[in-house]
């Protein structure tokens, strides 16, 4: 059992630690909250003086706000169901013996630890180009025309390319849940007769109902954020600028630093209340 003096010493050992996250996490937003309320043009004067609120209603009352907030749900939306509905099928099928079983799993799981950036350039000049991409030369192959991903479909396309990054870390998590299930209670069921598809809505399913909590509210933090692979393919363009990538035109694109701070915030709020909302979900399933 451990004493007062050794609570004592595992706090102040910890302290440095600690004081230093909060720093790092503290500074920024304060110094986001400060920028906010200020007419601060980097390129035009610098810091013209107290704003107020005029950020926050500018920001929000912009033709491109809500837009991009919908444009930014749409594609945590697409991007859940597709590495759920997909990495559950293939957690199924990794958990089946098979030649070389080690060997796939890392080459299904080798997505993750490729950059964004990197996994972004590869889509869209290996498979996505409407000239020389793989997709291409398959669809004039059989005699249709190209599409021209990027801009024909973008948002698809961008769903399709987040959704191969973020895979292989769904698939990792729902095959962890896979194989701690009862292997016995699902052969008796099999040995009773009962069907693959009532054993998986009735067994298997439920069993994977926390992991499939964790995978969603992970990335749904993460993805909330998306920035780079929207950069790299689109550029914002064609209806798949979203909430971080508006904030960086405002801030970048145009130099306002005021503006764009008060985006930010929005974008805390954002994302507060979506992982609220899924931490009440998550406590439910933990429960």
């Amino acid at each position: 059992m451990a004493t007062q003096q050794s609570r004592s010493a595992a706090r102040f050992m910890l302290a440095p630690a600690v004081i230093l996250l909060l720093g790092w996490m503290l500074v920024p937003l304060i110094m986001t909250l400060w920028f906010s309320f200020r007419n601060y043009l980097p390129l035009r004067g610098g810091d013209l003086g107290w704003a107020g609120f005029d950020n926050y209603v500018r920001f929000i009352g912009s033709s491109s706000f809500w837009p991009s907030v919908q444009t930014t749900l749409i594609i945590v939306g697409g991007v859940l169901v597709i590495t759920i509905v997909l990495g559950i099928i293939l957690a199924l099928l990794l958990d089946q013996p098979m030649w070389g079983q080690g060997i796939v799993r890392i080459l299904v799981i080798a997505p993750f630890f490729v950059m964004p950036t990197v996994s972004a350039l590869v889509w869209k000049n290996m498979f996505m180009d409407p000239v020389n991409g793989l997709f291409a030369h398959i669809w004039k192959f059989f005699g249709a025309t190209p599409v021209e991903w990027l801009s024909q479909a973008s948002m698809q396309s961008l769903i399709m390319i987040v959704s191969w990054q973020w895979l292989p870390f769904a698939t990792l998590i729902l095959l962890t849940a896979v194989q701690s299930l009862d292997s016995e209670q699902l052969e008796a069921a099999e040995m009773d007769g009962a069907p693959f598809h009532s054993r998986f809505i009735y067994m298997i399913l439920p069993h994977l109902a926390r992991a499939i909590t964790i995978v969603v509210l992970i990335q749904t933090i993460f993805l909330l954020s998306i920035f780079a692979e929207i950069f790299v393919t689109t550029g914002g363009a064609f209806g798949t600028r979203t909430l971080s990538y508006l904030i960086f035109q405002r801030v970048l694109e145009s130099q306002n630093i005021g503006l764009g701070s008060a985006g930010g915030v929005y974008a805390i709020i954002l994302a507060n209340i979506v992982a609220i909302f899924l931490m009440r979900i998550v406590g439910k399933n933990l429960d």
